[in-house]
């Protein structure tokens, strides 16, 4: 299960009798940056609070650390995981911000000075894949070497399939589904 909302717990009594694995996405752990971010997702405490009751009931638990956007939040990277680690969070999936047009035009309303900022990476050095613009890949390898060493210290489980540098995972599965037993 995949969500970005602390709502899951309520489902907590029928998800402790299957073979379920819960992934929840934790962009930022700052909330003014997540209510500009992720303006009607739950607050980041909600959902690490949701984290830390659905492990505590034995249901494995997957962080989503996507996106990561340079100057927003990569210096958060290793704070989200070892808070991550100290609730009981076992495997964390990560990738870095995929422009769309339209994204774009949200995200540049909401942090105009990042925006600017990172407008050239996107526009001008980065590579479009299909209807998405991507950093340059020596970036992207780069912030999920970063992450996936930051798992490493912390003792959680890491993939970033979605980057395609499958060398850097460190699980047989991209989601976390190896936690199910």
């Amino acid at each position: 299960m995949i969500t970005k909302s602390h709502m899951v717990t309520r489902d907590v009594d029928i998800l402790s009798k299957i073979k379920a694995c819960v992934s929840i996405t934790i962009t930022t752990l700052n909330e003014e940056i997540a209510k500009k971010l992720e303006p009607k997702a739950p607050l980041p405490s909600k959902r690490i609070k949701a984290l830390e009751i659905l492990n505590e009931k034995g249901i494995p638990t997957v962080v989503r650390l996507n996106p990561i956007i340079p100057f927003l939040n990569e210096k958060e990277i290793e704070d989200i995981i070892e808070i991550s680690a100290s609730i009981g969070v076992k495997h964390l999936v990560s990738s870095t911000y995929k422009v769309r047009l339209d994204n774009w035009k949200r995200f540049s309303l909401a942090f105009p000075e990042i925006s600017e900022k990172l407008k050239d990476f996107y526009f001008k050095y980065g590579e479009r894949i299909s209807n998405s613009f991507y950093l340059p890949k020596e970036i992207r390898f780069r912030l999920m070497k970063k992450v996936r060493e930051a798992c490493e210290k912390n003792k959680i489980s890491f993939s970033c399939c979605r980057e395609g540098f499958f060398e850097l995972n460190t699980s047989e599965s991209c989601d976390g589904t190896h936690l199910i037993k």
